[in-house]
């Protein structure tokens, strides 16, 4: 069963085209409703599952973060070559990748949304030894244990953690659990993101929450005040955890995010319209 989606007008014009990409053991799934929402906006939508996801998950013991890299850059490019205006979007994970991609891409970028950032793993439902986790997965363990996925699945709504764990359960929509190659995967990918933050140039938006359960604050905060961007901004959430846009506050993300987007696209248009 896929679950990628393509959310694309055939009556009108569209605005431009947004990239989406989901987060680690997850699925396009879990961008949805926010690619709807964007779509009934004016915006052709694009979600595909990452390598090492979808109907084949034993794959992801095998994965490389370099598979991660050349898909989005992939993805990125056909979009391109297709929309004047491109922007990227991802959660987790693919926050991470929709950096990837402002850094490579630079000037080609319209806009990064970044959302629940995942440069650490260091939130607060994460063991007392976390610290080790770095160590244990760059070693042969990594191949041996799982961290399983538990309360509470990164959304602080009851009603709607219920449901998730119900999909999860079913392995219809994500994994149950976390590969520790996964993990380990994860964390190289960062280090190489990090390193290069200062190259990001593009209109940025990160959104994160004060109390994510996988990853803490510090990493928005890390790429906010590393990046070159001089069109940025920075939300934290106060009522949420991992999964933003599913929790509480995922109306005012949703917002927020198609507030950024229509924002850079008028300041374009004027642009355009003032005389040279």
């Amino acid at each position: 069963m896929s679950l990628d989606f393509i959310f694309k007008h055939d009556d009108i014009e569209p605005k431009g085209a947004i990239l989406l990409f989901h987060g680690l053991t997850g699925s396009p799934f879990e961008l949805k409703k926010y690619g709807q929402f964007l779509f009934k906006n004016g915006y052709d939508v694009y979600a595909e599952c990452l390598p090492g996801h979808g109907d084949n998950f034993e794959e992801i013991y095998t994965i490389k973060y370099q598979q991660w890299l050349d898909f989005a850059y992939s993805r990125f490019k056909n979009l391109k070559s297709e929309y004047e205006d491109v922007y990227v979007s991802g959660l987790c994970l693919g926050a991470v990748l929709a950096l990837a991609v402002g850094e490579k891409f630079k000037d080609e970028v319209n806009g990064i949304i970044s959302l629940s950032t995942t440069l650490y793993l260091d939130g607060w439902r994460l063991p007392w030894y976390k610290f080790l986790i770095p160590l244990a997965a760059s070693t042969i363990l990594r191949f041996y244990y799982n961290y399983p996925e538990c309360e509470p699945h990164g959304i602080k709504n009851e009603k709607t953690r219920s449901i998730v764990k119900k999909l999860l359960a079913k392995g219809d929509v994500g994994m149950n659990d976390f590969p520790m190659t996964g993990f380990y995967e994860l964390l190289k990918l960062s280090a190489v993101v990090r390193k290069n933050l200062k190259s990001i140039i593009t209109p940025i938006l990160l959104i994160h929450s004060l109390e994510d359960d996988l990853t803490s604050v510090k990493s928005a905060n890390v790429v906010y005040k590393n990046i070159s961007s001089s069109d940025k901004n920075l939300i934290i959430l106060k009522n949420s955890y991992h999964m933003v846009l599913y929790d509480n506050e995922k109306e005012f993300v949703f917002d927020e995010s198609i507030k950024f987007i229509e924002a850079h696209l008028n300041k374009k248009i004027k642009e355009e319209l003032v005389p040279c």
